[in-house]
C-alpha cells in the first residue's frame, strides 16, 4: 500500500470506527460529537475523500483490506490494551483454538506499533533464550506484529506443549532481526524469593507474580517477623506483571493502615477511590520498593500507593506503565473492539498508564543490563538491590 495512502485513511479511519459501532450509538460509545458541525461531518469527509480515492488513486484499492488495517492502527495508537480484532480474529480470540495453556513464559504489549518483550519468567523457555525487559518483537512465526491486534499478541504465544513459535527480535548493533525459535512448555507457578540480609535483619521478598494466593503468602511471611530477628523489610517488584489491581492494592495495604491506594476513572465511569483498610495492615517496619520496566499492572499499583502515602522508598528504574479496565464491543459484521474505558490512579492522581510510576531513587543500569541490550552472560553485579539495600540500611528500624 501506498505510504501516503495508508497514512490518509489511518487519519480519517475513526469515522469507520463509529459507523461500525452503529450510527449515533458508536458516537455516543466514543464520546463523539453528534452534531452536524461534529463527527457526522467528519464522516462526510470521510466518504468524499473514500470517493476520490477509488476513482483517482494509482489502482484500485482494496477497502476492506485498507478499512480493517486503519482499524488496526487507531486502536493500536490508543494504548497497550485497545485492540481492534476483524471478525475472524475475534474467533480466535473467543474461541483460543491453540489447543493448549502451554507458554514460553513471556508477556508482550504494544509500544510504537510492535510488541514490546515486558518481562520473562525465571527458568521459561523465554528466560534461557535471553529474552528481557524492553526487547521489540517484529514478528511471530512471520507475522508482522505491527499487524497483529494487542490482545492476541500473549494468546499467540501458547499452545500445546513441545509446540514451537519463532519470535523475530530486534537486538542493538545489528541490521537483521535475530530469528529465535522458542517451545511452548507447561510453566509452574514460580516460588517467591525469599532470603534474609545483615545477619538476617532485613526480610526480602521476591513475589515474582502477584495473586491472592501469592499475598496471603506475604501477610503470612511478615507476620513471622515477630520474634524472628527481622526488622526491615526488601520487597523486589521488579518483572511482576500479572495479578488483578486487587492484588496490588491489596499488597499495598498489607503496610499501610490508613490513606488512598489508588483511585479509578474514566469518560463515562464515575471515579472511584480505594481507601487503605487498617485491618490489613500487618507491619510498621522499615520498607523499600524495588521497581524496573518489567513491573507492570498490579505490581505498579503496589509500588505507586507506597511511594504517594510516603510509606516506602522506591528505588529503581520506571515502570511499564500498564494499568486500566477495558470493555469489549462486539460489531455488527462479528468484528470487536477491546477499548479501554478507565485507568488507575496513584494518590497523589499520576495516571498509571500515561505516567508509570517514577522511582524515588533511580539506578542507572550497566550497558549489557539496559531494556533492549543483549548479555552475553549471567550479571555479576545487581545495582538496583545493592541501591535499595543501601536505602534501606539507612533507615531507623
Amino acid at each position: 500500500m501506498h505510504p501516503l495512502f495508508r497514512r490518509l485513511v489511518f487519519a480519517i479511519s475513526f469515522c469507520l470506527l463509529l459507523v461500525l459501532l452503529g450510527g449515533e450509538y458508536g458516537l455516543r460509545v466514543l464520546g463523539a460529537d453528534t452534531g452536524k458541525d461534529g463527527a457526522y461531518r467528519q464522516i462526510e469527509v470521510y466518504s468524499e475523500v473514500l470517493r476520490k480515492i477509488q476513482t483517482d488513486y494509482v489502482t484500485v484499492p482494496s477497502v476492506p483490506d485498507v478499512t480493517d488495517g486503519a482499524l488496526h492502527g487507531l486502536l493500536d495508537s490508543l494504548d497497550s490494551e485497545s485492540s481492534y480484532l476483524s471478525p475472524s480474529e475475534f474467533k480466535i480470540y473467543t474461541e483460543r483454538p491453540t489447543g493448549g495453556t502451554a507458554s514460553v513464559g513471556m508477556t508482550l504489549a504494544k509500544r510504537f506499533g510492535y510488541a514490546t518483550v515486558v518481562s520473562t519468567l525465571p527458568d521459561s523457555p523465554a528466560a534461557k533464550a535471553g529474552f528481557k525487559d524492553g526487547d521489540v518483537i517484529i514478528a511471530l512465526d512471520g507475522h508482522s506484529t505491527r499487524e497483529l491486534p494487542a490482545a492476541l499478541l500473549n494468546l499467540l504465544l501458547e499452545g500445546k506443549p513441545g509446540t514451537a513459535v519463532t519470535l523475530s527480535v530486534i537486538r542493538p548493533n545489528k541490521s537483521d532481526p535475530d530469528k529465535v525459535p522458542l517451545t511452548r512448555a507447561d510453566l509452574t507457578t514460580p516460588n517467591m524469593g525469599v532470603q534474609q540480609f545483615d545477619s538476617g535483619a532485613i526480610l526480602y521478598l521476591k513475589p515474582v507474580t502477584l495473586s491472592a494466593a501469592r499475598v496471603d503468602t506475604i501477610a503470612a511471611r511478615i507476620r513471622a517477623m515477630q520474634g524472628s530477628g527481622e526488622k526491615k523489610i526488601l520487597l523486589d517488584l521488579r518483572d511482576v506483571t500479572t495479578g488483578t489491581p486487587a492484588d496490588g492494592m491489596r499488597l499495598a495495604n498489607l503496610f499501610l493502615d490508613k490513606g488512598t491506594l489508588a483511585t479509578l476513572s474514566g469518560q463515562r465511569v464515575a471515579k472511584q477511590s480505594f481507601p487503605a483498610d487498617p485491618k490489613l495492615d500487618v507491619t510498621a517496619a522499615p520498607l523499600t520498593v524495588l521497581v524496573n520496566g518489567g513491573t507492570a499492572g498490579a505490581a505498579e499499583l503496589t509500588a505507586a500507593a507506597l511511594e504517594d502515602n510516603k510509606r516506602a522508598d522506591v528505588v529503581g528504574q520506571r515502570t511499564f506503565g500498564d494499568e486500566s479496565v477495558q470493555k469489549t464491543i462486539t460489531l455488527p459484521n462479528g468484528a470487536a473492539v477491546i477499548l479501554t474505558v478507565a485507568e488507575y490512579a496513584s494518590p497523589s492522581g499520576k495516571k498509571i498508564m500515561q505516567d508509570a510510576v517514577t522511582p524515588t531513587v533511580t539506578v542507572d543500569m550497566p550497558e549489557d543490563q539496559q531494556a533492549g541490550g543483549t548479555a552475553t552472560a549471567a550479571p555479576t553485579s545487581d545495582p538496583i538491590l545493592d541501591k535499595g539495600l543501601a536505602v534501606l540500611r539507612a533507615k531507623t528500624a
